[in-house]
């Protein structure tokens, strides 16, 4: 990946660039505005012929000045076209519209991250999640994850979800090769991969060890799909080295788990995670690395989302690079036998084992 090693912009450019990213929290909340109220939904349906205001207008809950402004400024971010005073959807504007992953991150910046991320500079100056006071009173999110007021939970969860379970269908042959009999799931969150795993194998057990908060969310969605005598819980606070450690597996599994966790954490997470290992078990990890994209895009937003966690989620992770999360593994007496980077929309899969 060389995306960043050198200028590919004109001074120009450049300062076009500058410019946007000083408007860039106005034209995010004029782009959902332009989503949520109908105007590029209207604007779509007239097609190529396009349509004007006065057509427009109708089809929306909005003054004729409220709607100017709105489309004008679409103009400026290159969502619409104007030829004849008749507005057409751009490429840009089509995917803020339609696509889903686009949606998902778009939602999860406004309902998640918009009002929090004003105290990001606190945050990198305390040490601290600084902006998590605009969802809750925990100290970390994973506390309130199931009681996150809404509409933030369920951008959080469709955020969450959306990434990991593309790649759940390709990891799956590859964690059970082996024929794995009891299988650890660490931060287990709803119980998703836990259930796909049991549906996978029917001779597999599956242990999911998390906050008591996520067990009771996962615990009823494993009732639910009747899955209660293949599924077991271990309640537990993972930050916490004085509790117990649930033990004697063959494969431990962590989907997009780690990143939740500065570098010192993570090495005593994967010590005990050693520990835990039945004799030639695996830990398998599956995490989005940055510099391992494949588009430029990618690793921006997975960039973005690392001052998530740093404003946010709680003030010492983030979406890492693979030279300090080897380093991790290393310290922690495990090595890499496995990358593979080749994993849902941008996910790579390690398998570990003792050193």
């Amino acid at each position: 990946m060389n995306f960043f090693t050198k200028e590919t912009k004109t001074a120009l450019q450049a300062k076009e660039q500058a410019l946007w990213l000083a408007f860039a929290p106005i034209a995010f909340q004029a782009s959902k505005a332009l989503r949520d109220m109908g105007v590029l939904k209207a604007v779509s349906d007239a097609g190529m012929q396009g349509a004007t205001i006065d057509e427009i207008l109708p089809k929306v809950n909005l003054s004729r000045y409220s709607l100017r402004v709105l489309l004008e400024a679409g103009l400026g971010m290159d969502m619409l076209l104007v030829n004849e005073k008749r507005y057409t959807l751009s490429k840009t504007g089509y995917f803020i519209l339609n696509d889903e992953l686009t949606r998902i991150n778009m939602d999860f910046s406004h309902d998640v991250c918009y009002k929090a991320m004003y105290h990001l500079q606190d945050s990198l100056t305390e040490n601290r999640p600084a902006g998590l006071q605009e969802l809750g009173p925990w100290e970390t999110i994973y506390q309130g994850l199931s009681i996150l007021p809404e509409p933030a939970r369920t951008s959080w969860f469709n955020f969450d979800h959306y990434y990991s379970d593309l790649a759940f269908p390709g990891v799956l042959p590859i964690v059970f090769e082996h024929k794995p009999k009891k299988l650890l799931d660490i931060g287990g969150n709803t119980g998703k991969w836990s259930m796909a795993c049991a549906g996978y194998d029917k001779d597999v057990h599956v242990t999911i060890m998390d906050l008591p908060v996520q067990i009771n969310v996962a615990r009823q969605n494993i009732n639910e799909a009747g899955l209660q005598d293949r599924v077991s819980f271990f309640e537990t606070n993972i930050l916490d080295e004085s509790l117990p450690f649930a033990q004697g597996f063959d494969v431990i599994w962590m989907s997009q788990f780690l990143d939740c966790f500065s570098e010192e954490q993570i090495i005593s997470i994967l010590r005990r995670c050693r520990e835990a290992l039945n004799d030639g078990g695996s830990v398998f990890i599956l995490e989005p690395f940055w510099n391992k994209q494949q588009f430029k895009s990618a690793a921006f937003c997975l960039q973005q989302t690392s001052l998530y966690f740093t404003a946010i989620a709680n003030g010492n992770s983030q979406m890492y690079h693979t030279d300090e999360f080897y380093d991790c593994i290393r310290a922690a007496g495990l090595e890499v036998v496995m990358e593979n980077n080749n994993v849902g929309l941008s996910y790579t899969l390690l398998r570990c084992v003792k050193a």
